[in-house]
């Protein structure tokens, strides 16, 4: 017998020796998972229809159902098309939309004035929405970027953005919206002192039943193209967002930063992106313990697509999995534009 065969041949012997349940004290962790029926007993985190918000792109006119190239499966509508997409998610079970406008060119301006407008598109979408369909819940971006000519959030002024007239601007905007019927106001802006201004004007109108879902934490990401894509500002950016989004780099910054629109009134807050950003989500809801809520942003979604497309990944699994993820780090729910292709999974036992 060579070297190498009495080598392995003692290998061999000693493996056998062992004894697994000395090593292991006999806990064998697998014994729960052998069966569908025990995995499903001791299940820790699940994924149900509510935990889903479905993200609408607006856009004018009528009858019409418009796909965006970036983003498989994904359409902008008008808003009798999204009054259909909003019956259909209540049947469905989805909770709650939230509503982006794409709006004409020359209805975009400098300063967004046209966020102003008590008959603007999205306040639109809200009243023929919740005419239709009263029992969903409609949540509004406030921010000014779908309006302005040159696609940023705020008044771009000698290339600065102007904080505190911005923040006028978008407390202005955020009464027109709940006068149309909006549920959650959503400020995604970033500006400093939003939280507070929004909820003042908000109570002063007579609307203090209306919630404020903060854009707590969003970062200066590159995941954020298709979405740009499809409320037309993608070649009208100038310049870039990073002087008031926050640094990717920056944990503590984040968790301060909601710290901030906590102290000024926020019901819930906000993760923007969401699976790169999961141990900000787990923080703000252990420090803040406030729902909290992820946006699974449009580059997220389209990367699933094309790798599904490309035959590289199982698409649905992937898309499961990813919104699991959210869940177990702490999210109440998700902003998703897979929200109708997940709760049907879900009714079907696949969640």
């Amino acid at each position: 017998m060579s070297k190498d065969s009495k080598n392995t041949a003692a290998g061999l012997a000693a493996a056998a020796a062992i004894d697994v349940d000395e090593i292991t004290g006999h806990r064998r962790m697998r014994r729960t998972r052998v069966a569908d029926w025990s995995r499903r007993l001791v299940r820790e985190t699940r994924l149900t229809v509510d935990d889903l918000i479905w993200p609408l792109f607006i856009v004018p006119g009528t009858n019409i159902a418009e796909p965006i190239a970036a983003m498989p499966g994904v359409n902008r509508m008008s808003v009798d098309r999204a009054v259909e997409a909003a019956r259909m998610a209540a049947d469905l079970g989805i909770p709650a939309l939230a509503t982006f406008p794409n709006v004409e060119m020359d209805k975009r301006d400098v300063t967004g004035s046209h966020a102003l407008d008590p008959d603007n598109l999205i306040n639109q979408a809200t009243r023929a929405i919740k005419q239709a369909v009263p029992n969903i819940g409609i949540i509004t971006d406030v921010a000014l970027d779908p309006f302005t000519s040159h696609g940023h959030d705020g008044i771009l002024r000698d290339g600065e953005i102007i904080n505190d007239e911005t923040v006028r601007a978008i407390a202005a905007a955020a009464v027109h919206q709940a006068d149309a019927g909006a549920d959650i106001i959503s400020p995604s802006d970033m500006m400093d002192g939003r939280i507070g201004a929004i909820r003042r004007a908000l109570d002063a109108a007579g609307h203090q039943n209306v919630a404020i879902m903060s854009y707590a934490t969003k970062f200066a990401s590159a995941c954020y193209g298709p979405y740009r894509e499809a409320i037309g500002t993608s070649g009208l950016l100038k310049g870039d967002k990073r002087t008031y989004y926050l640094d990717p780099s920056n944990a503590m910054e984040a968790i301060r930063d909601a710290g901030m629109d906590v102290e000024e009134g926020a019901d819930m807050l906000m993760v923007k992106p969401g699976l790169p950003y999961l141990d900000i989500c787990r923080a703000l809801k252990d420090t803040y313990g406030l729902p909290t809520f992820a946006y699974q942003v449009s580059g997220e979604y389209s990367m699933i697509k094309a790798g599904h497309a490309a035959g590289y990944i199982d698409g649905e699994r992937i898309m499961m999995e990813k919104l699991l993820a959210f869940k177990r780090a702490g999210c109440d729910g998700i902003l998703t534009y897979f929200a109708p292709e997940a709760a049907r999974l879900i009714a079907k036992g696949g969640g």
